[in-house]
């Protein structure tokens, strides 16, 4: 048996003349939370449609959980749960009805229905809404229904398309611990986001920019491989400093955190702490630390400027 959820290899997608995805290639492991980061607009969307079946690819190769796609796509329906950004369960259902609705769409046997409908309803503590109209709950509230109504039918494989861009972090971090209740027990995960705490919760994931995977691995390989050495200063004047910095090539950015600059110099520089030093600044060794890396330092390495 396959140890991979999804095998793609050379994904493109073009709508007309655009280029939506350009050659991705993907292996991710069963049991796993994989990520896919980046901005709206960098082909997120377009690349779970690709992989669930509903979106035939312009070239490629896609396996998914031992079907191949899009010949095969009919037989994944029914072992993967969708959860689209936006929530696409009905307004004039009771919560309840909806889940009942989306057990009959599965072909849960009837005897059944019942006992897992009201088995959810307790797992997402959905319990004392249960009669309430799905159109007037809060954002957290039905972004527990729409996940409960996606993993219904215990599917091997859940796609999830930034399903907490509309919800306060307390329900996101809530959120992501359902997900890993359901990683544990054996459930493949792929989720798309642009928030960076996010992207560092997933197993692995993908670093996604106008439609090219630009980086892919574990957050702490990730974080490892930077191309970047990163250096926090203090200073009382942090806005002309800034400005001063990236002047110079082997600073890939430069950004304001309070009352630090958080500076990411080239990986060329054998020794940053020296270069920037050396500079005609006026810095001292007290006003430079150096820092561990963030997922946002990868992001802004391997994207837009700081790849070029």
């Amino acid at each position: 048996m396959s140890e991979w959820a999804i095998q793609a290899q050379g994904l493109l997608r073009k709508f007309g003349d655009f280029v939506a995805i350009q050659q991705l290639d993907l292996n991710i492991e069963k049991g796993q939370i994989y990520g896919f980061l980046g901005p709206n607009g960098c082909g997120k969307t377009t690349a779970i449609r690709m992989l669930t079946g509903l979106l035939t690819p312009t070239k490629g190769q896609v396996n998914v959980l031992g079907l191949e796609l899009p010949k095969q796509a009919a037989e994944l329906r029914f072992e993967i749960g969708y959860m689209t950004q936006k929530f696409s369960l009905y307004d004039d259902l009771t919560v309840r009805e909806n889940l009942r609705f989306m057990a009959q769409i599965y072909g849960l046997p009837s005897r059944s229905q019942h006992r897992r409908v009201e088995e959810l309803l307790n797992i997402y503590g959905l319990d004392n809404k249960a009669s309430q109209l799905a159109g007037s709950m809060s954002g957290g509230q039905r972004q527990r229904l729409a996940l409960a109504a996606a993993v219904i039918h215990q599917p091997k494989m859940l796609f999830l398309d930034e399903p907490t861009s509309a919800v306060d972090p307390e329900n996101r971090r809530d959120f992501w611990e359902q997900l890993f209740d359901l990683s544990d027990q054996g459930c493949s995960i792929l989720v798309s986001t642009h928030y960076m705490d996010e992207a560092e919760r997933c197993h692995k994931l993908a670093i996604l920019e106008a439609g090219h995977k630009r980086a892919d691995g574990s957050p702490a390989e990730l974080m490892q491989q930077m191309g970047a050495t990163v250096i926090e200063l203090e200073s009382s004047s942090l806005r002309q400093l800034k400005a001063q910095l990236t002047a110079h090539a082997q600073v890939l950015s430069a950004a304001q955190l309070g009352n630090r600059l958080r500076v990411l110099v080239d990986k060329a520089v054998t020794d940053p702490m020296a270069w920037l030093l050396s500079l005609p600044l006026g810095l001292t060794l007290s006003q430079l630390t150096e820092v561990r890396p963030s997922l946002e330092d990868v992001f802004v390495t391997c994207t837009g400027e700081g790849r070029q």
